[in-house]
Order: C-alpha cells, then sequence, then structure tokens
C-alpha cells in the first residue's frame, strides 16, 4: 500500500509544478498516445489521476531525473 501512496503523492507534486501544461505539449514531449482519450486543451491537473502506466512512468522517469522541467521549456520554445 506505502507503494501506491509514494506514486500518488508524486503525481500530485508534478500536477502542482506542472499542472498548467496542456496535454497538447506532453504530447509534442511524449508522442501523440500520451493520455490517449483526452483532449489536447486539458492540463495535467486535470487529468492526472486518470493517466494510465504508461503515461504515468514517463513523467515519472523525466521527474525523477531532473529531465522534465527542460523537456517541457523545449516543447514550448
Amino acid at each position: 500500500m506505502k507503494h501506491a501512496l509514494d506514486e500518488r503523492n508524486k503525481d500530485d507534486e508534478i500536477s502542482h509544478k506542472h499542472g498548467d501544461v496542456t496535454l497538447a505539449i506532453w504530447r509534442k514531449i511524449y508522442g501523440k498516445f500520451f493520455a490517449a482519450g483526452h483532449p489536447d486543451t486539458a492540463t495535467l491537473s486535470d487529468i492526472v489521476h486518470k493517466l494510465n502506466e504508461t503515461s504515468l512512468s514517463q513523467l515519472h522517469r523525466d521527474y525523477e531525473t531532473g529531465h522534465l522541467a527542460k523537456k517541457i521549456r523545449k516543447a514550448t520554445a
């Protein structure tokens, strides 16, 4: 159970820092299937708790390695 709680806390932390980024930007970073089924105009904070395991693992990996903010800046440039 602790693992699920840790993951939820990580999701909330990522959403707090990058929640206003739209799915259109996330899809530039991770591809067109990121958060499939949600509109490009939705923000991460709108759907973070609805993401599938693949999309979450991509976010977690880049967040933990410190690459997430750089990827967002590059995609919005």
